[in-house]
This record gives structure tokens, sequence and C-alpha cells, in this order.
């Protein structure tokens, strides 16, 4: 049995070791392999990727593994894709690849990319991307967030991130220490920002932020960088159609400025970091301030023009007012000077117009009291007939008496008694009687 020292060897020897079982197996070089590229970029001339692959039932990443497009390759294979298909080579695309497996002690196995099929265009990543803006399109709510407007200057703003997360910490510190000293207003709801989790969870946090939608302005889904492959939780039917629903306009900044989820389309707003949102928000802070500021600049040099012009204008009137006053007065002295003239003519002429009426006066005057005695005389010889014709004489004379007791007219027998003297009235004479 060897000793354990004989068995030892270095890393950099094991290395070796699998790098000559790796090329000395079968079936590892110039295969044609389906994958999708994910955190594709490019670094001198090279393109360096990741290549993953997905269960066709959970969508799950179930391999992964880093690919090289040599620089002396990258333009060939480019070109070839662009001619095929129209689209730039990206992450979220899925092809047919001619792979070659590479190993390299210091950074371990990579796959070398040689050739491409661009009969496969779009991956699994982007085809669901497409069919779930479709839906959305379909259902016509696909601009319904894009749609509401966004307030001047927004100051409180809800928050979905995780906790811990870099790019909440970025974005939060960003927002509170912005050199114009705007104050803004958060509120974090916490939701899984990688993972299976993800859409629930912000899903969940977008109906806690509709519950109080009065207390906000706006809604920032933030999330700091990572691989595209992290991002595609965003790429979900269920968390889209929350967030067109969504009461707030929603602002996202998720990942990196090269990477796009569902909800970047269909939100509100969307820029390209978690910083990148706290500067837009603190840009239309400032905005407003500098419009503030021009505005009250503008309503000081307006106000200070006016004041001047007034006093020119209070100037000339101080001016104007002694000339005016003697206008008015020699105005007025023109008037009364008339006046005066005038006053003589109009009394001589209603003198002579009233001596001209007086004799008519006089005539109606002697008419109407002519009239006046003739009625009172008529009115007298009415009275007068009335008095004859009502007179005692009168009625003795019609075989009528009169008697009286102690010069009064006897109106009821109860009066007299036994040995009174009445005195009985007749038209031509009267009878003194004892009563008995």
């Amino acid at each position: 049995m060897a000793s354990v020292d004989s068995e030892q060897i270095t890393l950099y020897e094991f290395n070796r070791l699998i790098g000559r079982t790796l090329y000395a197996a079968d079936g590892l070089t110039n295969r044609w392999v389906v994958a999708e590229f994910s955190d594709f970029a490019l670094r001198g001339g090279h393109c360096y990727c990741e290549l993953v692959d997905k269960d066709p039932q959970t969508d799950a990443i179930r391999a992964k593994i880093r690919g090289i497009i040599w620089s002396s390759q990258y333009p060939k294979i480019l070109d070839k894709f662009l001619r095929g298909t129209g689209e730039q080579l990206r992450s979220g695309i899925k092809v047919l690849l001619r792979l070659s497996v590479n190993f390299h002690e210091q950074f371990g196995i990579s796959l070398i990319i040689s050739d491409i099929d661009p009969s496969y265009t779009l991956g699994d990543m982007e085809r669901r991307r497409r069919e779930i803006l479709e839906r959305l399109k379909r259902e016509g709510v696909i601009n319904d967030n894009r749609e509401l407007a966004m307030p001047m200057v927004p100051q409180r703003i809800a928050i979905i991130s995780a906790a811990g997360a870099a790019g909440y910490g970025d974005f939060i510190n960003q927002l509170n220490n912005n050199k114009s000293g705007i104050i803004f207003y958060t509120a974090l709801f916490e939701a899984r920002m990688q993972g299976r989790d993800t859409a629930p969870t912000v899903v969940e946090a977008l109906n806690r932020i509709n519950r109080h939608a009065d207390c906000f302005d706006c809604v920032v889904i933030i999330r700091g960088g990572g691989s595209t492959s992290d991002l595609s939780s965003f790429d979900d039917y269920n968390l889209a159609y929350a967030v067109t629903q969504c009461q707030l306009p929603v602002i996202t900044g998720i990942g990196h400025e090269r990477d796009n989820t569902v909800i970047d389309y269909i939100s509100n707003l969307r820029v390209k970091t978690p910083t990148a949102a706290a500067e837009w928000l603190i840009e239309q802070g400032e905005n407003a301030l500098s419009a503030i500021v021009q505005l009250s600049q503008d309503i000081f040099s307006t106000a200070q023009l006016s004041m001047a012009e007034e006093k020119k204008h209070l100037a000339s009137v101080e001016v104007t007012i002694p000339h005016i006053v003697e206008n008015r007065l020699v105005r007025a002295r023109s008037a009364l000077q008339a006046l005066a003239t005038a006053i003589p003519a109009r009394a001589t002429a209603r003198i002579e117009s009233a001596s001209a009426r007086l004799p008519m006066i006089a005539e109606a005057l002697r008419i109407a009291a002519r009239n006046q005695v003739e009625k009172a005389r008529l009115k007298l010889g009415n009275l007068a007939d009335s008095i004859n014709i009502l007179s005692p004489q009168n009625t003795l004379r019609r075989g009528y008496s009169i008697t009286t007791a102690n010069g009064k007219a006897v109106k009821s027998a109860s009066q007299i008694l036994p040995g009174t003297v009445i005195t009985t009235h007749l038209a031509d004479g009267s009878i003194d009687s004892t009563v008995n």
C-alpha cells in the first residue's frame, strides 16, 4: 500500500490531469449544442458569456457553464447570425452552437464556441418575454401603468426590494444624501428579488402598496446587478399583470443597463440601475427647485419693473395734478360766470311767462268762485226746503198738536200726574188744561 505522501500531488498537477482526461474523452469536441446566452459581454475583442440550459417543465436552470468566442472567430460568427436573423448576439437568445471543451489549470473549464446556426434566433427567455407581452397586449392592459401621470415631484416613495440588498442600500444612500437637500419619504415593502419566490413576493408587495396608495407618489422596484439568468424571475406574467394594475406609477431599476425584463417594458419608467432611479427622483426635485427659484426671480424682476414704472407714473401724475386742478377751476369759473349771466335772463323769462298766465289764472279763479257760490246757493235752497217740510208749524197745520208740561214736550202719559197743568199747542193757538 502506497504511503499518503507518495499519493500527494499539487492542485496544478491535478488540474492538468483533469485537462488531459477531458481532451482524451470522445464527444467533447465540435459538438452542436443547444444553449441560451446569458451574461453576454465583450472584452478585448473576445466574447465572454454563460451558456445555460433550462428544465422545460419548471423553467429552472439545470445546467450552466462559461463560454468563450475568441476574437478571431467573433466577427465571423456575429456576421453570420446577423445575416440569418437580423438580431445581435446578446443575453437571452437561445442558439445552436458548435462547442469544444476547454480546460485551463488556472481558470477551470469552459466551452469554446467556433460556429453558430442562425436558425435558432430567440432564446427561451426572450420567447417567454414576447409571449407575456403579447398576452398583456391582447388583454388591453399593457399600457395601463405607462399611462398613469407621474407627479411633478415624487417624494413619497414605496420601495420594493430585499432589505439587505446592496442595490437598496445604494438607492437609499443616494436619495438621502443628495446635494440639494431634498427630503424624500421612503417605505420599504420587502420582497425576495432572486429565485422562485421573486414573482409572488413582489406581487404581494404591490398589493400591499395598493391598499395604501394614497400615502405614496410612486413605486420603485430595484435590484442590483446579477446574471441575466438570475433576472429571469422578473419575466413572469402574474408579476407583469400586477405592475400594469398598480395604482401608482412604477419605476424599475433592475440589474445593469444591458439587462431588460418584462416589467421594464410595461412600467411607467425604466432606468438602468437602482442608483439611476434615485438620480432620476433627485433630478425631478432639483428641476422643481430650479423652476421655483427661476419663478421667484421672475416675480422679483417683474415687481421691480412694475415699481419703477409706477414711480414714473406717480411722478408724471404729480406734475400733471396742478394743471388738471387749474383747468378744472377755470372751467368751473367759466360755468359759474355763464350761470350768473343766464340767471337774470331766465328770471325775466320766468316772470314774463308767469305774468302772461296771471289773467288766465284770475279768470279761472272768478269762474271757480261763481261755480262754488252757485253750488252753495243750491245747497242752501235744498236745506231750507227740508227745514220747511220738517218744521213743527207745518206738522200742526196738518191737524197735529203738541202737548207740553213745564215747558217740555210730553212724550208719554206716565209723565203726567193729576193736578198737572198741560198746554196743548195747535196751529192757530194753544189751550191750557189741568189733569184730574
